[in-house]
């Protein structure tokens, strides 16, 4: 069990108490609204600094991995590993990072989903935090926008298996933005792709555009103040000042000025939910995948059944989201459909309409050295969401799921619940094919196999353990722009 943080106030004390105990499912499932759980309360004194202030020293030795679709993002989750952090504390600095160096893919603005899981538990559990529509998702500006949900999802996640203050993951990606990042192929093609678009909106294209109007190119330096104070504000007052707060009122001035049709109610309770994951049965080992609405793990859990049975993964995955989408159709909100996604999984044949063509998304996986592991995915639910800015917060807008498809957002966790060990931890991004990706690569990973190429525009971000977590080897897409960092 992760040491708590201390605080100096008996409430936030209690508050920190309460999200590692069972009354945590009534806060994730959202039946139960406690802003000050979710508000980083206590937040700005730290047990110690992790990253930001006195340095700590490096660890020696193994200390795990990580593995992104971006490089630099990949290493501030490594550093937070390199100085005692864990696989969550890592995952919230990296997922942190992303906002800052790929937020075309994973501003504050979207949302997304992960997978926790530390050496010894019967199972990994889910977070969920997807975009949600606002009241007005038709909204008189054309461009719908989606509720914040990233903060306080990796907060949630960290808060529960994490083991330092969140404060300390926040700085890195401050810093980030603050002093400029080197801007890296993954984002040069994101912008490349969407530039016409994007740049008819002046602010976005004082932030992402060069002198001449094009746009930055891989190699360039790229700093944004704006994110930078909003990112040092979250750190002095905690992430709940962006759902409660002077950034909650800035956030919600600047989505009204972008006519985005979310109100500042909608913002304030964005409440993230999760609880049990997906679960097949692999011979002696366990794979947890993403349940829904994160229904990217539904299909993977499919093809890596179909693969289990010695069947084919091609197709399933797909035609096993566009039925449950089919019976489902709001797609909206994170409430706890673990158990009813089970039946379904048991239940449904490959078959039935396909999918049209969805959002993009990103990927990231990280172990560290006691076996603990974490896989998320993050979306913005099309390239760069709405192509707009929240007012002066520098955060880019993701788009209502109301007005695109939800992407497919899926991750998975494999371990061996009769030795309580790591086998592996995988998470997918390409679109189209990113469930199917995670389904391919993890049989390979259990069956001693290179987890990719596995499709053809599918992208997975791996990290196989075939003896134990002191034996994991970290691997990014080759096809891709990601990094996988070393384990010592």
């Amino acid at each position: 069990m992760p040491k708590p943080v201390a605080a100096s106030s008996p409430v936030c004390s209690a508050t920190r108490r309460a999200i590692r105990t069972p009354f945590a499912r009534l806060l994730l499932s959202g039946a139960v609204a406690l802003p000050l759980a979710l508000s980083g309360c206590g937040s700005v004194q730290s047990v110690r600094n992790l990253v930001a202030g006195p340095p700590s020293p490096y660890l020696s030795g193994y200390i795990g991995s990580v593995v992104a679709d971006e490089p630099v993002a990949a290493l501030a989750g490594r550093d937070v590993l390199a100085r005692g952090g864990n696989a969550a504390d890592a995952a919230a600095a990296t997922g942190l990072a992303l906002a800052v160096t790929l937020p075309s893919r994973a501003s504050l603005g979207g949302g997304g989903a992960c997978l926790a899981y530390r050496a010894g538990d019967k199972a990994p559990q889910a977070f969920l935090f997807t975009p949600v529509a606002g009241t007005d998702p038709t909204g008189p500006g054309g461009r719908p926008a989606s509720v914040p949900m990233t903060a306080r999802g990796l907060f949630l996640m960290q808060a529960r298996y994490g083991s330092v203050s969140f404060d300390d993951l926040v700085k890195p990606a401050a810093r980030l933005a603050r002093s400029g990042i080197t801007v890296s192929r993954a984002l040069a093609n994101d912008l490349e792709a969407v530039r016409g678009p994007l740049f008819a909106d002046q602010q976005v294209a004082a932030i992402f555009a060069r002198p001449d109007g094009s746009p930055v190119q891989a190699g360039d330096q790229l700093t944004q103040a704006d994110l930078a104070a909003t990112l040092d504000r979250l750190a002095i007052a905690g992430v709940g000042d962006l759902y409660t707060g002077l950034l909650w009122r800035a956030y919600a001035d600047g989505v009204a000025q972008a006519r985005g049709g979310v109100s500042a109610s909608d913002i304030h309770n964005a409440i993230p939910g999760g609880g049990a994951p997906l679960v097949v049965n692999a011979g002696n080992d366990r794979v947890a995948f993403l349940p829904p609405p994160a229904d990217g793990g539904l299909g993977a859990a499919a093809a890596f059944g179909a693969l289990q049975n010695g069947g084919s993964a091609a197709g399933v995955a797909g035609a096993t989201v566009a039925a449950w989408r089919a019976s489902h159709p709001s797609g909206s909100g994170n409430a706890d459909l673990a158990e009813e996604a089970q039946s379904f999984l048991s239940g449904t044949t490959a078959g039935g309409a396909a999918l049209g063509r969805l959002p993009a998304s990103t990927s990231f996986t990280v172990v560290d050295r006691k076996g603990g592991a974490v896989a998320c995915a993050l979306t913005m639910d099309n390239l760069f969401g709405t192509g707009r800015v929240a007012g002066t917060t520098g955060i880019i807008l993701g788009a209502s799921p109301a007005r695109l498809p939800p992407p497919l957002l899926a991750a998975s966790i494999a371990w061996n619940p009769s030795a309580g060990t790591l086998r592996a931890a995988v998470a997918g991004s390409g679109q189209n094919q990113a469930a199917e990706a995670v389904a391919e690569a993890t049989n390979n990973v259990l069956h001693d196999q290179p987890p990719a190429p596995v499709t053809e525009t599918g992208r997975v971000n791996a990290i196989a353990c075939p003896r134990g977590a002191e034996h994991c080897t970290a691997t990014t897409d080759p096809r891709g722009d990601g990094l996988a960092t070393r384990s010592n």
